[in-house]
């Protein structure tokens, strides 16, 4: 699934065309996605303004001028097309946006019309009223914000009998970290993924929370990372993966030392790492 530099990439995208327009028509092409979007749906949403565009964790929170929000998520497939134009045709087949899967269609005042394709239907769209509480409300720190930092994780992870790579994909740790960022992360710093989260130094989660912040930038800059279905709005593809420096490497030589990238399996999840530079 994207994970959080994809759907950042994704925001930036649609912010410009979306943020301070007022959905002038919704059009729903079926009853649900991963879940049915209710019969209110399209009257809850249309004649508001979207006031700002968000993400939180790995889905875009868009706050309306009624006080609702709206969370998406893309799922393993989902993504979005501005203007109804569909230039991800100038890419392969694998990533051309079949028109049978729109299924939402945002006509917005400010002339844009953006369309939320998703064949297999893994994404999905949830309205949340005024005050209501929401999955999102409690997780973890966003991993880019001011709010996160050395200490913050040295303290969330204090007494964890867990591995440091399950402890990081914890939302309820720091917000939107997913396996891939995960395992470039703690190369960067060093850090086997077999370690115990609540053994880490003090030095050793200072530089880990450094990493965290560098490779989620990096990645955003990049583009986010075109693994199987992702693409961005205007239909470029993410060039990170090109910069992977252990996910997806097994058996290829580490970039600092040129041990064989060793992978092994963490609660169902493939973790790629060095073995001598992350001894």
């Amino acid at each position: 699934m994207p994970e959080l530099p994809e759907v950042e990439t994704v925001r930036r995208g649609l912010a410009p065309v979306m943020e301070g327009a007022v959905f002038d028509r919704v059009t729903l092409n079926r009853p649900d996605l991963r879940f049915p979007f209710g019969d209110d749906f399209i009257s809850r949403i249309q004649g508001q303004r979207l006031v700002r565009l968000s993400r939180r964790a790995k889905f875009l929170q868009a706050e309306l001028s009624s006080g609702e929000r709206l969370f998406m998520h893309l799922g393993m497939s989902g993504r979005f097309i501005i203007d109804g134009d569909n230039r991800l045709a100038d890419f392969t087949h694998e990533h051309a946006a079949n028109t049978k899967h729109h299924h939402v269609v945002f006509k917005m005042d400010s002339g844009a019309t953006v369309t939320f394709n998703d064949p297999r239907r893994f994404g999905f769209m949830e309205l949340v009223g005024v005050d209501e509480p929401y999955r999102l409300d409690h997780i973890g720190p966003e991993p880019l914000g001011n709010s996160f930092s050395g200490p913050v994780l040295r303290e969330a992870l204090k007494g964890k009998k867990s591995k440091i790579k399950a402890a990081l994909l914890d939302q309820r740790v720091v917000a939107g970290l997913g396996n891939i960022y995960v395992c470039e992360a703690l190369y960067r710093t060093g850090i086997s993924p077999r370690r115990a989260a609540g053994r880490l130094k003090v030095a050793e989660t200072d530089a880990l929370a450094g990493h965290i912040k560098e490779v989620l930038r990096a990645a955003i800059e990049a583009g986010g990372s075109s693994l199987k279905d992702f693409s961005n709005t205007d239909g470029k593809l993410g060039y990170f993966q090109h910069s992977f420096d252990v996910y997806g490497r097994e058996g290829d030589p580490c970039k600092t030392c040129d041990a064989p990238i060793k992978r092994i399996v963490q609660s169902g999840r493939s973790s790629f790492f060095c073995g001598t530079c992350q001894g």
